[in-house]
This record gives structure tokens, sequence and C-alpha cells, in this order.
């Protein structure tokens, strides 16, 4: 009953938003504190940790997040019992935690993680509100929150995909909020876009060409980001991936006292045990078929490169995720212009592919293309470091500020530019190749790795936020007896 209501809010939302807003602030406020109430003495005596991760299954950089967490909880805590919010409902545990093992190359401890299985995720996705994206997204973020916690109230609520607007109900609610932002839901830059009339995925041609429609958009846009920063407010603990998110997440939270950078975790163990000298002529990019990732410059930027060299001998592997309807349809349409542009003969795309095809495709592949821009951090990158590939990557965030140092990899912004730092590199003598993939590994070594997240995650959640499991290791002795 209270989930169609919420529904029926939402519905609302599309014809009324701030009506809807309003009503939803109130219902919600009186659930909340209702819940708080009846769930009070049990978390007195019982303090858990649950992970808010709707796309738990997704096998991206995100997911690499969320599983190297709970290795690092399990490690510090070996009796506690982990639990994950996810919207996976076409899966099962076992088959979640096998497709993250066989994504990852990790051995999750399958006794020490429960789900909380969630109907209410296809809220979130942008397909749902054709006008007002964010804000409608934000708001299905908060039924989704809320069925969460109706379903399962922990004491520390860590949100690993960056859901900022299910901070107050859980704040509501009595938990202890930590976050792991990877990039913010809105950001200064997006408000520059808007205002300079660009049109870009987040940002239609019709808005951008109008003016008085680029007006009302920023003028939302800079009302969404008021209420974002509110949101984010309410997390007592705040990891960011990048110097680039740090900085927005500073200017937007406002809290640089409970803010702290920490490196995703990357998985350059196995990655730079590759020893493979000759590759292929191949290029290889890695990440999730979503908008942002931008894959069409990829096609864009390689055709552009096979018009300069003439060359037929070089061969473009796509590879990547797919979570939802809207990524399949992604991925054919990258798949009718790659034939429009007359390269389908040299475009490969390889989907939701196991760890070790994936460490096969790196080991044979001389560049790492990586085309988002503004990219928060740049997992992808960071294996192309560690795998020996010669790294181009878009000259801007994560890969700009922390990852592509000189003499490690190329940047690049457009096609153009692409594809003459791809004639650059096929052309570079086999020294200078093997002189650039020492450089970037070294570095990879120094700055990044699964150890130094989990452990840098598990002291600053000790250190800011008193957390302890020790209570719910002595539940779990006592419900196992």
């Amino acid at each position: 009953m209270i989930l169609l209501l919420l529904g029926a809010l939402l519905v609302v939302f599309l014809v009324a938003p701030t009506l809807a807003l309003f009503l939803l602030f109130i219902s919600l406020t009186f659930i909340c504190l209702h819940m708080r109430m009846k769930c009070l003495g049990e978390r007195i005596n019982k303090p858990t940790l649950a992970f808010f991760h709707p796309y738990c299954n997704a096998g991206g950089g995100g997911e690499r997040v969320l599983w190297q967490s709970v290795l690092a909880l399990v490690e510090h805590f070996p009796r506690a019992t982990l639990y994950v919010y996810t919207g996976d409902t076409d899966t099962t545990p076992d088959g979640i935690i096998s497709n993250a093992e066989e994504c990852f190359g990790l051995q999750l401890p399958r006794d020490k993680i429960k789900f909380v299985f969630l109907k209410t995720r296809f809220l979130t996705e942008a397909r749902c509100y054709p006008v007002f994206t964010l804000l409608g997204q934000s708001v299905g973020s908060m039924v989704m929150g809320f069925e969460a916690l109706w379903r399962f109230q922990p004491a520390y609520f860590v949100d690993s995909m960056g859901y900022a607007f299910t901070y107050l109900l859980a704040e509501w609610c009595g938990c202890d909020v930590i976050s792991y932002v990877h990039y913010p839901t809105i950001s200064t830059d997006m408000l520059a876009k808007v205002a300079s009339g660009e049109a870009t995925y987040n940002n239609r041609g019709i808005v951008a060409r109008n003016p008085i429609l680029s007006r009302f958009k920023l003028i939302y846009y800079r009302a969404f980001a008021a209420l974002y920063s509110w949101m984010g407010r309410r997390s007592r603990l705040v990891f960011v991936n990048s110097s680039w998110t740090m900085g927005h997440i500073k200017e937007l939270w406002s809290i640089p006292e409970r803010t702290f950078l920490l490196y995703p975790p990357c998985n350059t163990t196995s990655f730079l045990k590759i020893d493979n000298p000759k590759r292929s002529n191949r290029i290889v990019s890695v990440s999730q078929f979503r908008p942002e990732k931008n894959q069409p410059l990829q096609l864009d930027a390689f055709k552009c490169f096979i018009n300069r060299t003439g060359r037929r001998d070089v061969k473009l592997t796509m590879v990547g995720g797919v979570r939802n309807e809207g990524d399949k349809q992604r991925v054919e349409d990258l798949k009718t212009k790659s034939k429009q542009l007359g390269i389908s003969d040299m475009v490969e795309f390889k989907l939701g592919i196991p760890f070790t095809e994936l460490h096969s495709i790196l080991a044979d592949s001389l560049i790492g293309l990586h085309t988002m821009w503004n990219e928060h951090f740049g997992i992808g990158v960071v294996e192309f470091m560690a795998g020996g590939l010669v790294t181009l990557a878009h000259k801007s965030g994560g890969p700009k500020k922390d990852i592509v140092i000189e003499g490690t990899g190329f940047l690049a912004e457009t096609a153009e530019e692409y594809s003459e730092q791809m004639e650059r590199i096929f052309s570079m003598g086999e020294s200078e190749v093997t002189e650039m993939r020492e450089k970037g590994r070294k570095h990879v070594r120094r700055e990044f790795s699964d150890e130094a997240f989990r452990d840098s995650f598990v002291a600053h959640c000790k250190e800011h936020i008193d957390l302890d499991l020790r209570e719910i290791e002595y539940i779990s002795e006592m419900e196992d007896e």
C-alpha cells in the first residue's frame, strides 16, 4: 500500500513537480519517524551495516568499489554479516556473487553477505523522465531508498553509487551515512555547459539552441544543485575517488572536514604480471555502454585514423557491460554507426565478458582508449597502464589530474586529436613504447592498489565515525549457536 502511494506521488510529480515533492517530503517524514521509533530498541542492541548499491551486478568500476569495501570490512571484522541493497531481482544471491568473482577475479565470503532485493529500481532510470530527468531520478531514488529502509534498517548506511537523495531518509531513520562519490550528480561544469549553449548528452540541441529554454534549464540546474548540496551534507563521512570529484564535492557539499580522497581499488596485481612486449595492432576500450562514456567518439576517432593512414590492419575492440535495455540499444546503435562509417569489419564488441577474457584482450592490445569527458576517476585507464598498454585518454577529469602524468600516456579531446595520437603511437619505436610502459606501471604501483583502498577505507571509518562491528560479531556468534 505504501509503495503504491509513493508510486502515485511519482505520477503526480510528472504533472506537478513542486506539489509532488512537497507531498513526498511530508509523507516520508512521518513514515521515517515511525520507522525510527519502531526499530529503536533493536538498533541499540544490534548494529548492522548495509551497502546501498542497486546495480551491484553490473560489473563496472563502481561495483569493484563495492566488493572491495565488503572484503575490507570482512578482513577487519571476520564474523560480521554485511548487507547489500540491490535491484537485481532477475538473479540470485549466488548468481550475483559468482558474477562479481568472475568479473573482478575476487574470492568473496558468501556466508558473510546477505542481499535485500528492491522492486522500485526502475524509478531511477532516465527513460522514465523525458523532462526534468535529474530531479525525476532523484525523487525515484528516494522512493527506492524508502523501500530499502522499510525492508531493512541498518545502523550504518553506505551509499556506494551516489544516490545522495537517500541520505535524508537514512538520517531520519537514525542511520550513520557513509558515502563514496564516483561522480557528482550535478557539477559546476554541467552548469557551465548549459550556460554556454553547448549541446551534450545531458543538454539537448533543441535546448542549447534556444536562449529561453537554456535560461530556464540553468535556473532548474542551479535549484537542483542547491538541493543536492543540502542532501549531501547529511553524510557523516564522504569518500571521493579523484581530485576532480574532490573539488566539486567540496564546493557543492561544503563539508571539507568530512571529505577524503580515496582512489578506487584497481586490479593492478594481475595486470602488472602481463609480460607480452609483442602486441597486436589492437585498440581496446573498456567501459559500460552508458551515454556519458561517449563510445561514438571512439568510432569517429578510429574512422579518422583509418582515413589519415589508410591502414586496414588495425582492430578496435569495445569491451563493456550493459545494465538495461537502454544500454543494449546503445550497443546496437554503435554497431549501426560502425557500418555507416565503413569500419564494421575492423570493430568488435565484447559484452559482459569474464575477467579471464578481459585479461587476455589487454595482454594482446597496444592502445588503451578512453573517451569520457570529465571521467570522475578512470579505473579502466589505470588498468590499461598496469597491463602495459599505451594509454590514450580524454583530456579532462581524473585521467588528466590523477592518472596520465608526463611520460605515461597521451591525452586528447576531439576525434581529430585522438586520430593524431593513434598515428603517433603506432609510429613509436619499440624502445619508446617500452619506456612509456615502464613509467606507467611504476606510477600504478606507487599510487593505486586494492590493498591501499581496503586499509584506508576501514581506517577512515574507524577514525571519523567510530565504526565498530564487534557487536555484530557477537550477535552473529549467538545466532550461530
